[in-house]
């Protein structure tokens, strides 16, 4: 069985990649079993979609890779707090706990377009079974930031 934390390494170097090809400091990675699914960086801008979060690619991903809509007991590790749109999506695929580093208040602060919903606010109020677990690595998931903010063309959306 996959640990948690080697998930989360997984999504923090493919969000190093992604950072590496001009998007911005997210990555995702999703198990079920001992199996990888899937493990994707943010596209929004190369991709010019606002849904292409980290999650959102991963989910896609992970889904025709399973070949079904549902994810059922499946592990995600992001390396920030989904955002309301990926909390909803990961409720609606089913998956069994979501691990994030850091909070959607560090995205916030480093300037981008926040919506003040943390996901366990949202799991606990639409009544979601979704168990989310935070801060898994969060000094390295903060730190992606920096390394992001570091880069010539980091822009916030």
């Amino acid at each position: 069985m996959l640990q948690p934390a080697d998930l989360m390494h997984l999504a923090i170097k493919k969000c190093r990649e992604g950072i590496e090809a001009g998007q911005s400091p997210f990555g995702c990675a999703i198990a079920r079993e001992s199996e990888v699914l899937a493990v994707c960086h943010n596209s929004v801008r190369a991709d010019i979609d606002v849904t292409a979060h980290a999650e959102i690619n991963c989910l896609r991903e992970a889904c025709k890779k399973a070949g079904d809509i549902l994810l059922e007991s499946a592990v995600v590790a992001t390396t920030c707090e989904p955002c309301p749109m990926c909390m909803a999506a990961l409720h609606w695929a089913r998956v069994e706990v979501v691990y994030f580093g850091a909070a959607i208040s560090d995205a916030k602060a480093a300037g981008f377009n926040e919506l003040d919903l943390n996901a366990e606010a949202l799991v606990r109020t639409a009544g979601s079974r979704v168990r989310i677990v935070p801060s898994l690595l969060a000094d390295e998931c903060q730190a992606l930031f920096e390394e992001w903010r570091s880069q010539e063309n980091a822009q916030p959306y």
